[in-house]
């Protein structure tokens, strides 16, 4: 495929350009639709001029229709979109990013978005919808998934869709409730996840830090030890990596403690662990859920889903000691990373 696309840019320099243009247009339409010109725009951080033009285009070759409530795809659309996906992957480098971060990250395995999800919303689901797509290519039948909170791993959720087949999944959350929005709460998150894969939940209604006095007298609630032995023994975690000082913020930590953080660097957190650059620990708040050492099984999936240029020192550093079998990020993480 690569000796085509070379052949393609020296007969038609600008081909690739177009097409990617195109597709991301229609990636976009399919995430967002129905969606008018104007939120195309800003989505592509394109002129409406120029999104006017393409869509005349699109509309002609019947992959885009155009109603009152903005546009959509036709089948048609979807059909293309999804049979250019490996094509445009490969074309746009996305394929040789993934070769070098893994490489540089010492992962097993890394998958590439395009975009930048600190500025296009739209990356964070297609960062979910590549988790979803391996979740379904790698479904098993009874397996429990453990999955933490925040913004990415609400995407994750918006994007799941049924597992297919036989498969019966447990979604559970991997930690308590740190006090953020409601959507972005791991119990939600969870709940969310399995009704969209058709699959079954458990809840667990715990703050997330808590005091000493009160981690004891809960760990021995039975309903806590339940759902902690179901956290446990997940097969699949689903996790996201957090800047430090914004989730310090997020969980409400005393002054003294967010000096620490600051005078120790931290940059990174991730199960309620904080690192700094060089992957040591700077801290970590006490947590009812999974911690760091029960990543280390080898029954156990680990998925990371983390992006935007904003979390690269972050992902970095997590990945200095944490555990992953896959990580899937954006093409701005990624090239941050790799620039160093």
């Amino acid at each position: 495929m690569k000796e085509i696309m070379d052949l393609q840019k020296k007969l038609y320099p600008d081909l690739l350009d177009v097409m990617q243009q195109r597709y991301v247009i229609l990636q976009n339409i399919e995430l967002l639709e129905p969606i008018g010109r104007r939120a195309l725009a800003e989505n592509t951080n394109d002129t409406e001029r120029h999104i006017r033009g393409e869509l005349d285009v699109l509309s002609k070759q019947g992959l885009v229709t155009v109603t009152s409530k903005g546009m959509q795809l036709t089948k048609e659309g979807k059909i293309v979109i999804n049979q250019l996906a490996s094509f445009m992957h490969e074309a746009m480098g996305l394929d040789t990013f993934e070769k070098q971060l893994e490489e540089t990250l010492q992962l097993e395995r890394v998958v590439i978005v395009p975009g930048n999800s600190d500025e296009q919303a739209w990356v964070k689901q297609e960062m979910g919808k590549a988790c979803v797509s391996y979740l379904q290519d790698n479904k098993r039948s009874h397996e429990t998934i453990a999955v933490t909170g925040g913004t990415t791993m609400a995407a994750v959720a918006d994007m799941m869709a049924p597992l297919s087949g036989e498969v019966d999944c447990l979604f559970v959350p991997a930690r308590g409730g740190i006090g953020e929005k409601e959507e972005h709460q791991a119990n939600t998150i969870a709940a969310k996840m399995a009704r969209q894969a058709h699959g079954n939940y458990r809840l667990l209604y715990v703050p997330d830090p808590l005091s000493e006095t009160s981690y004891r007298t809960m760990i021995e609630e039975p309903a806590v030890q339940d759902v902690l032995h179901l956290m446990y023994e997940a097969d699949v975690v689903l996790h996201g990596i957090g800047d430090a000082l914004t989730m310090a913020e997020r969980r409400k930590t005393p002054e003294d403690i967010l000096q620490k953080l600051r005078d120790g660097h931290a940059v990174s957190e991730a199960f309620g662990y904080y690192f700094n650059a060089f992957g040591e620990i700077v801290h970590h708040v006490r947590t009812i859920g999974i911690h760091l050492d029960d990543l280390s099984e080898n029954s156990k999936r680990v998925i990371t889903v983390a992006g935007g240029e904003s979390k690269a020192q972050a992902i970095e550093s997590y990945f200095k000691q944490g555990k992953s079998d896959l990580l899937i990020t954006d093409e701005a993480a990624a090239e941050a990373i790799l620039e160093g």
